[in-house]
């Protein structure tokens, strides 16, 4: 089975680690996954890539092409790609109405099936023949390890507790204002609040690991993966219910849902320090069936139904 994966080559990573997690996934279970990187920003940078595109996949012979976020997919719709499967993340359907109208016409008229990573965005999508497919997590590489020796390798001071904030203060849509609030109204030396801002995937489990404490504050999500690395890795998370994040801390010890106001966040905050050095979610995540062999299995499977019908 050969697969072309067409994603933005411009981040700092080039390909998202996300996608290259994803793909790796599949090509552990013997999937030849070939990647098409998007270079250039912007409708016009974007648009540049059509004819490369179309002339890359008429030279090789692929049993499938998929897309990950919509600007990819409309590239890839005009480059006449098929049969094209596109996985939409929370900024597709959740920050840009804009979006969601060419969403709609595309699909219609050239995708063969949509990706979305929970309920929620089915829901806010819209369209019935959805397939939700969370992204998955790798046991192998999110797994508890040693807090303090975690520590040290950070450099983080070993005598308070941290709160690490799940995401880049940058991006609007994480609501860092909201997390900084909070812990200015905990007013506590003793405690830390870390931020996620260019980490390499690598490091992450090192990061996770060294936390007290894994904080999400966004106005909205998809599936989040470091919620679902945080808990393979057994650590206390609080979160705003947003995207999946309520169905996967549900039962959790040490896990919890916030109200939106800083007040709340702050006593939460407090409470999980004080009480959780550790979760349990590394069993919901085997439970719920989230890690990335399974996630491979089911995307494997949509690509069979799509070309056999079974």
């Amino acid at each position: 089975m050969k697969v072309l994966f067409v994603c933005s080559g411009n981040s700092i990573y080039r390909i998202s680690p996300i996608i290259k997690n994803q793909g790796l996934s599949l090509q552990n279970e013997g999937v030849n996954i070939t990647y098409f990187s998007i270079i250039g920003k912007g409708l016009i940078g974007y648009l540049k890539n059509i004819k490369v595109l179309k002339d890359f996949i008429k030279k090789n012979n692929f049993d499938y092409i998929h897309a990950h976020y919509s600007m990819s997919a409309f590239v890839a719709s005009l480059a006449g790609s098929n049969p094209l499967i596109v996985s939409l993340m929370g900024s597709d359907v959740k920050s840009d109405k804009i979006f969601k109208i060419f969403i709609y016409l595309f699909n219609r008229f050239a995708w063969s099936k949509i990706i979305v990573k929970s309920e929620d965005m089915k829901m806010s999508l819209g369209i019935k023949e959805t397939q939700v497919i969370p992204n998955g997590v790798d046991l192998d590489k999110f797994k508890p390890l040693d807090q303090l020796e975690c520590k040290k390798k950070l450099k983080w001071n070993c005598n308070k507790k941290q709160i690490l904030f799940a995401s880049n203060p940058n991006r609007d849509e994480k609501n860092y204002p909201l997390a900084k609030n909070a812990f200015t109204l905990l007013d506590d030396v003793n405690y830390e609040l870390k931020v996620l801002e260019d980490i390499p995937n690598n490091q992450m489990p090192l990061h996770l690991n060294a936390a007290d404490l894994v904080l999400l504050t966004s106005f909205w999500e998809g599936s989040p993966n470091v919620i679902k690395e945080a808990m393979a890795c057994n650590r206390p998370i609080l979160s705003t219910n947003v995207g999946d994040v309520s169905t996967l801390l549900s039962n959790v010890k040490g896990c919890n849902i916030l109200d939106a106001n800083s007040q709340d966040i702050a006593d939460k905050i407090k409470f999980s320090l004080e009480n959780f050095s550790f979760s349990d979610g590394r069993e919901k995540v085997k439970l719920l069936k989230i890690d990335s062999r399974n996630i491979a299995f089911k995307i494997i499977k949509l690509y069979e139904i799509i070309k056999y019908g079974k």
